[in-house]
């Protein structure tokens, strides 16, 4: 009986896990040497102070910055190349990777299989590429800050972010300028890209070819384009903000299944630009004060488009097709330039709405004309436009349009526009 107790109090010893060490590095120490002698799951604690190298890391572990050190690529590769899953990045600021596009030099390159790699709190600055993730699942990249080489042409600068063949991945609460694309997502699915700040770059995200992602809560601001989604399907796009972009807010190019709800897209030269796009649903959006609110062509039909407010937008819908499309649904849009009426007070207008008919081009025109627009001639000449066919193109038409918009809070939206413009 002794030697049985004693024989399990062995075995139980064998199996006690150890616990992680934490690794200190002062300035003046190699970094990688304490990751080359730490264990899995120990800490790497970086003391305050400015570090060259180049690290690999190829176990799970804990880099960590105490006071926020400074770790330099030197201007040469990788400043960080992560080989391993399960590693965390907290506290640095990463800077000066190299400038080779080929080798596509990053702050942090995540190799494939680097699974649930989490890099928060760090500054990545004058980087190629900010984070550069390959053929990775579950990485989480939250809280940083993200600036490129702002001396480079913008088609030489790397993105922010890019994501390839990657999946389930958590983009949220990073601040990015002076890239090229701010998040670049392709072939990547299932992922969340919630509250990220981005602008001066072209796309403040780029999606290619990636389906079940959820964009919400963004600002998008003084870019090319705030989101660009294309080639893709199953997308929810909520609570985003696209404004003073020097193209468009909100691009959905060759994209179905997805849903498109309560964005603000202000001050854009086009608001929405849509191509291609079916079976999609665009709902509770404030779309003002763009030049034009929605370019809509190439057989973009069979989308639910109801609750939206679009309101003094230079042109409401720029529609490039061959017959009428019905917007409405069964609550209706509201159209700042709509003069019809509502005579039981049921809140939705008795005359439909066609977008930019023969009134709304003359009054683009001659802007003056638009004080008159609840004269009885200007009425007449909006009705007369309706019954002869001759007279207007194929339009977006909604049958009973509300009379007062969802958001009442537009003004606050008016004159956001890209610095160059106007």
């Amino acid at each position: 009986m002794r030697y049985r107790a004693l024989l399990s109090l062995c075995l139980g010893l064998t199996i006690l896990p150890v616990a992680a060490a934490t690794l200190v590095v002062a300035e003046g120490e190699s970094i990688q040497n304490a990751i080359d002698r730490a264990a899995v799951g120990d800490t790497v604690s970086v003391e305050p102070g400015h570090y060259t190298e180049n690290l690999h890391i190829d176990k799970p572990l804990t880099l960590s910055g105490r006071q926020r050190p400074t770790l330099s690529g030197g201007l040469e590769g990788d400043v960080i190349r992560v080989r391993s899953p399960r590693v965390v990045i907290d506290g640095l600021i990463i800077r000066d990777s190299g400038g080779d596009q080929k080798a596509q030099n990053a702050g942090i390159y995540l190799e494939p299989k680097s699974d649930g790699v989490i890099v928060r709190n760090c500054d990545l600055t004058y980087n190629l590429f900010g984070l550069w993730i390959e053929t990775s699942r579950g990485v989480q990249v939250l809280n940083n800050l993200i600036t490129g080489k702002r001396d480079f042409i913008s088609p030489r600068r790397g993105n922010g972010i890019q994501l390839y063949n990657a999946s389930e991945a958590l983009i949220v609460g990073n601040r990015i300028s002076f890239v090229r694309d701010g998040i670049y997502v392709d072939v990547s699915h299932h992922a969340v890209f919630r509250n990220n700040r981005i602008h001066n770059v072209r796309y403040g995200t780029h999606y290619m070819n990636s389906h079940n992602n959820v964009w919400e809560g963004n600002e998008s601001y003084h870019n090319r384009g705030g989101l660009a989604l294309m080639m893709t399907r199953n997308q929810v796009v909520r609570n985003n903000r696209a404004w003073g972009n020097s193209d468009h807010g909100i691009m959905l190019r060759t994209i179905q299944d997805s849903v498109i709800e309560n964005n603000v897209v202000a001050g854009n030269a086009r608001g929405f630009f849509i191509y291609d796009a079916e079976y999609n649903t665009l709902r509770d959006n404030l779309v003002v004060d763009n030049t034009v609110g929605v370019h809509l062509w190439a057989g973009s039909y069979r989308n639910v488009a109801e609750g939206n407010d679009f309101v003094e937008n230079r042109t409401q819908i720029k529609y490039v097709a061959s017959r009428d499309e019905e917007w409405g649904g069964g609550t209706g849009n509201f159209w700042s330039n709509y003069s019809g009426w509502d005579r039981d007070g049921d809140g939705r207008g008795d005359v439909r709405y066609a977008a930019n008919d023969m009134v709304d081009r003359l009054g683009w025109k001659f802007p003056t004309l638009r004080l008159l627009l609840a004269s009885p001639a200007v009425q007449t000449l909006k009705l007369v436009a309706q019954q002869f066919p001759l007279l207007r193109a194929p339009s977006i038409v909604d049958p009973h349009p509300r009379m007062k918009p969802k958001h009442s809070d537009w003004s606050q939206w008016r004159g956001r526009y890209f610095p160059t413009t106007r």
